[in-house]
């Protein structure tokens, strides 16, 4: 939540950090991609050191160092010192936000995952309601480097709650020494993914990071198939659950935020709306976010990852559509409230999916790789979304996002389905037909208030 307030806070008070440092576009814009790479970089390998280390341990760290940078940048001289910060605030970014998958994991049973993930969901969903509310109060009434000064507390208090003896004696989030860190490989990963990120803030133009990119990859793939001890562990990598999970959440989320992009300019120069009544207009997207968290996690349960992720792309791609047309504030609002409700669900049920699927021992790979795609996607949809209104109409870049979000379908495919009917309990001394039936109930658990989630079901 911390993480989602520094963002949405940072964007509403850049146009002030850039009149009172005097800097230029690009390098107010270095404040935010410098952040991002950053980020991208390294978290896999920071879920990888959760996973050897402890996630609280992890998660501790990252906190306190964010808010130390956070306090940093609030009193920085220059335009120079609050990039180089930012740099450093992306690292310990990227920390703390596998960690808390991971401690998740840890804490929770698989069964039990999907209410404390839709829990996670919300409140990033507040966070990104409340940031351009809150950041254009504090930089309109003291100016942006207030915007900082707002991580300190909570960032000291939650790193420190993760300190506490309590916490770390409770048994759940016991360090595994014997979890490799393969080095090379998440040097190598790093650097990939980071100029990754690089090529697409920089489009429509091709940098140096465009080649880099592709032959560290490369090499990123070749290292994990030859190595003993990978970076990205087997099971979570085969996966075709996680596969697709991670797909689904790099297609939503590019949709997502290259329509916001979109829709910004839509209202504003298009329509001729203030700031202040576009931000209202787009207020139902936040709530219905918010709102979808707690309904995904009956979703999940009732009927499965596959039909409740594949209903919610297309309620995702409806809302585009929905916003390439109106211009009413009726029709407006809805747009936005199909947008938010169908990002929140599919953020919510795709996440439970790579978190329930990787063992407890790898779960903070699994978090970085969430949240890896929870980056990467957004920068690819504004890049296109960039680079499809330079090219045409205001409204295009909605129709082919909707599109775009379609896509996701077959990729759902790859997720689990919902749980199957169970057939009724052979007769004493028999089989219930087949080794199907034996596997199934393995590690069933029995009795009139016990229930797991078996194989097939999410």
């Amino acid at each position: 939540m911390v993480v989602a307030l520094d963002g949405t806070v940072l964007t509403v008070a850049q146009p002030t950090l850039r009149h009172d440092l005097g800097a230029s576009f690009s390098q107010v814009q270095w404040t935010s991609t410098g952040y991002l790479v950053a980020v991208a970089g390294l978290l896999v390998f920071a879920g990888r050191l959760g996973d050897r280390y402890g996630h609280r341990r992890t998660f501790a760290l990252g906190m306190l160092g964010f808010g130390a940078a956070s306090a940093g940048i609030a009193v920085a001289p220059d335009i120079g010192w609050v990039i180089g910060l930012r740099i450093v605030q992306g690292v310990f970014g990227a920390l703390l936000q596998p960690a808390t998958l991971g401690m998740l994991r840890a804490a929770y049973p698989p069964e039990r995952l999907r209410t404390p993930i839709a829990v996670r969901t919300a409140s990033i969903g507040v966070a990104a309601a409340a940031g351009p509310v809150v950041g254009g109060a504090l930089a309109t009434g003291f100016g942006w480097r207030a915007v900082f000064l707002l991580n300190i507390v909570p960032a000291l208090l939650f790193g420190l709650l993760a300190l506490a003896p309590r916490a770390r004696q409770d048994g759940r989030d016991r360090p595994t020494t014997g979890v490799p860190l393969d080095l090379p490989g998440a040097l190598l990963l790093a650097v990939a993914l980071a100029c990754l990120v690089h090529t697409l803030v920089g489009l429509p133009g091709v940098t140096w990071s465009a080649p880099v990119a592709l032959l560290s990859g490369a090499a990123f793939v070749r290292h994990e198939r030859r190595t003993a001890s990978p970076l990205l562990p087997p099971e979570v990598v085969r996966s075709r659950a996680v596969g697709g999970a991670l797909g689904v959440l790099v297609i939503a989320s590019a949709a997502l935020n290259g329509g916001l992009l979109t829709c910004v300019y839509l209202l504003q120069d298009d329509l001729g709306l203030t700031p202040l009544r576009s931000a209202l207009l787009s207020l139902p997207l936040a709530a219905l976010l918010v709102a979808a968290a707690p309904a995904s996690a009956v979703l999940l349960r009732r009927s499965g990852a596959r039909t409740t992720v594949a209903g919610a792309m297309v309620v995702l791609a409806t809302g585009l559509l929905v916003l390439a047309r109106a211009s009413a504030p009726t029709a407006l609002c809805a747009g936005f409230a199909l947008v938010g409700a169908g990002f929140g669900t599919v953020m919510v049920a795709a996440t439970h999916v790579v978190v329930r699927q990787a063992p407890p021992e790898a779960a903070g790979v699994a978090g970085g790789l969430q949240q890896t795609a929870m980056n990467v996607g957004p920068v690819l949809g504004v890049a296109s979304a960039t680079v499809l209104m330079d090219l045409g109409a205001t409204r295009s870049p909605l129709v082919v996002l909707a599109f775009v979000a379609a896509t996701a379908l077959p990729v759902c495919r790859a997720l689990p389905g919902g749980s199957r009917s169970v057939p009724p309990a052979p007769a004493p001394g028999t089989r219930a037909g087949g080794s199907d039936a034996t596997h199934t109930d393995h590690g069933v658990e029995r009795g009139p208030h016990t229930r797991s989630l078996r194989d097939h079901e999410v």
